[in-house]
């Protein structure tokens, strides 16, 4: 629901900046923050107010010390930057502020004996269940980076453009939940079960600070109208 806030709220900025701005240009990016769109404005003679969207999916392995996890990292980022252009190039510097919709589901795989091990204790995947969890970013993150290219230049024709982005999302300190679900053996080891969960939480979250700074780059091509 929060997204879907922040989309629209993009959406009525995008329209809002159109209309005030006979000079628009539009960008199409690809990078670490997925398939992106982006509407850039004129404000001042050498700086841009920029507007965007970004997302993708996709998996991949990681582990703690004790258990390996199939990833899911859902992308999902709205942009609201500013662009200043120090010299008379496409070379920019930019500052902002980013929507971070940024998750990660983690599923546990249990070892090649079809166990997990926590703690030092083994426990059957068949009896203990499944081992699930999500790793959340704060909604609200500020960004800073570089670039390259500029879609509303004063000095170019309407037409094709470069653009490029280097920079960093600062997206805090990630909040885990992992849990157990499914635990079919008796109450005691169910219970030890839960606890070492709990320490293995603690181990997730050491292990998400690697995404805390989240690198942006993006390359495309822009549009100027």
């Amino acid at each position: 629901m929060k997204l879907k806030h922040a989309l629209t709220g993009a959406c009525l900025a995008l329209s809002m900046a159109g209309a005030a701005q006979a000079q628009v240009g539009l960008s199409a990016t690809l990078g670490t923050t997925g398939a992106g769109l982006h509407l850039s404005v004129p404000v001042m003679p050498q700086l841009n107010a920029r507007f965007g969207i970004n997302g993708l999916n996709y998996s991949h392995d990681g582990n703690t010390s004790d258990v390996d996890y199939d990833l899911k990292l859902k992308m999902r980022t709205v942009d609201a930057l500013l662009d200043y252009y120090p010299m008379s190039t496409g070379f920019r510097l930019t500052g902002g502020v980013v929507y971070n919709g940024n998750k990660i589901d983690a599923e546990g795989r249990p070892g090649a004996t079809g166990a997990y091990t926590l703690n030092g204790r083994t426990y059957p995947a068949a009896l203990v269940g499944n081992l699930n969890g999500r790793i959340d970013f704060r909604n609200i993150a500020p960004y800073l980076g570089i670039g390259w290219g500029n879609a509303v230049s004063r000095t170019q024709e309407r037409g094709w453009g470069f653009t490029a982005d280097l920079g960093v999302l600062f997206q805090g300190s990630p909040r885990t939940s992992l849990s157990n679900t499914g635990c079919a053996a008796p109450v005691l080891v169910c219970s030890q079960f839960a606890a070492d969960v709990a320490a293995e939480n603690r181990s997730l979250q050491e292990e998400a600070e690697d995404y805390k700074a989240f690198p942006v780059l993006r390359l495309g091509v822009n549009y100027r109208f």
